[in-house]
């Protein structure tokens, strides 16, 4: 495998400029920019909200940062409350181009599009220029994320996703494993599995977190779609989710937009912290593996039973479906068929070998479904979290 050497000694697997819109009155501008110049590998990318959040803030800065990222395109409207010139500095710091186009002074949305694609088709060329180096298993760091689950989910992709990170971590790469909100009654299963008993509690108190955010809201994180597909209780759910992690030691807790200190196993709790303002965490996939990203995912295993679409901006999203009935309807959108476990045409270990094998493909050049698609969604929202403390990064 090869990457694209950064600044910073870390390596993409991809090298895509992104045009971000950091207030919604700068979306339209900014979309029809990447529309117009997305032949150039442009990927459209922002923050919706007028009002400054440090969450928001934070989460672009690694985003716009990302190793799989070579070039920026702020488009601001001019009086929004995001910081864009501490956005356009820590990219320019990074060593990557960036730009800021500020629609109240350059003459409106004509004027804005045309400076935006322009700016785009020169970095382009300025990004052809990237060094390329070896790109190893301990290079690579992979999120993880359900979405859409039915009965089949927990019996057959999750698991498949989970020996999957086993062979991964053994080979000295980072897997991150999320959702604290779909881990309730299993905080005791990875306390056990934590590498000392400080981060062992902090595991455990991250999903009573989530417990409360929950109960406090008056609703869980069950879907109504979750049921239809056969999946009985939150704690069928629950545990079908946790099957994702694998058998290993879990190194880490953190937070959206941290980065791992060293490879291993890690989950990220993506509950905010303090008292519930900011609605439902999560309000759909995307948000998830948008988080993940930020921690510096290079690509995204999507479990799904019940059938999903999107992919994400910035990083390769690749389908694991665990029901053979939805792969064989939706079989253009989805990349591996862990409903062959269920079918008895694959076992359990060939498919997991099977997603390692494609996680190597991806990593190498090859598009996922999702990619070939053209899915590049991205959202981002209000939410606030406190630092990780050394008990949940024990390796920092």
């Amino acid at each position: 495998m090869n990457g694209y050497l950064r600044q910073d000694g870390r390596k993409g697997i991809r090298n895509v400029l992104l045009v971000a819109y950091l207030v919604e009155c700068a979306h339209h501008v900014s979309r029809e920019i990447a529309v117009q110049t997305r032949d150039h590998d442009v990927q459209l990318i922002g923050f919706s909200g007028c009002y400054p959040n440090t969450y928001a803030q934070g989460l672009m800065e690694r985003l716009c940062t990302h190793p799989n990222v070579g070039g920026v395109l702020l488009v601001s409207l001019g009086c929004e409350g995001f910081n864009r010139h501490r956005l356009a500095e820590t990219i320019r710091e990074s060593g990557r181009p960036v730009q800021t186009l500020v629609i109240q002074e350059r003459g409106g949305t004509r004027k804005t599009i045309q400076e935006g694609t322009d700016w785009i088709r020169a970095a382009r060329s300025e990004l052809e220029n990237v060094p390329r180096t070896p790109f190893d298993w301990s290079d690579l760091i992979v999120g993880t994320v359900c979405g859409g689950s039915d009965g089949t989910s927990g019996i057959s992709a999750n698991p498949a996703v989970g020996g999957a990170f086993d062979i991964m971590v053994g080979r000295g790469s980072t897997c991150i494993f999320e959702e604290t909100g779909e881990l309730i009654g299993c905080e005791a299963h990875m306390a056990g599995r934590a590498i000392t008993p400080q981060l062992g509690q902090a595991l455990v108190d991250s999903v009573h977190k989530a417990a409360r955010y929950y109960t406090t809201m008056g609703h869980g994180s069950f879907a109504p779609g979750n049921a239809d597909g056969g999946l009985t209780t939150q704690e069928e759910k629950s545990l079908g989710a946790y099957a994702k992690s694998g058998f290993g030691p879990i190194h880490g807790l953190i937070r959206p937009g941290e980065t791992t200190p060293a490879p291993g196993l890690y989950l990220m709790d993506v509950v905010p912290d303090g008292e519930v303002r900011f609605g439902f965490p999560n309000i759909n996939d995307t948000s998830e593996n948008i988080e993940m990203i930020a921690s510096g995912a290079h690509m995204i295993l999507f479990t799904t039973g019940r059938g999903s679409v999107v992919g994400s901006a910035i990083s390769p999203v690749i389908k694991v479906c665990g029901n053979p009935e939805t792969y064989r309807r939706m079989q253009d959108d989805m990349d591996v068929n862990a409903g062959a476990i269920l079918e008895g045409t694959a076992t359990l270990p060939q498919v997991s070998a099977q997603i390692v094998d494609l996680i190597e493909a991806v990593a190498g050049g090859a598009q996922s479904a999702s990619e070939s698609l053209g899915h590049q969604e991205f959202v981002l929202t209000y939410k606030t979290f406190e630092a990780s403390g050394p008990a949940c990064l024990p390796l920092a």
